[in-house]
């Protein structure tokens, strides 16, 4: 884990042991759910190459789908609580690129 410093409030501060446990979780979370949808576009990719059935091809592909807007939802998410728990961090996102990000999955 790396160590990066927050502007709050003019000061520099450390981030907490469990702000640190939450990103790698999140992260966690983010990079199980591409892989997921990995997976699953690689059978899609197969059931198209070996003249798969309609049905199982679609029902792949919709899997992907969720997967991608979950992972999606997740980042979003965390950006929206990074910004409200260090709002003065040069990165942070306003309310209207936040919105427009979540939007975009919709």
């Amino acid at each position: 884990m790396t160590t990066e410093t927050v502007a709050v409030a003019d000061a520099a501060v450390q981030p907490t042991a469990v702000q640190g446990a939450a990103h790698a979780a999140n992260q966690k979370k983010i990079l199980n759910r591409l892989r997921r949808a990995q997976g699953q576009l690689g059978a899609v990719i197969a059931a198209v190459e070996s003249g798969g059935s309609c049905k199982d091809v679609v029902t792949q592909l919709a899997a992907v789908s969720s997967a991608l807007d979950k992972a999606g939802f997740v980042i979003v998410s965390t950006a929206m609580r990074d910004c409200i728990d260090n709002p003065d961090t040069p990165n942070a996102l306003t309310v209207d690129e936040l919105e427009k990000l979540f939007l975009t999955l919709a």
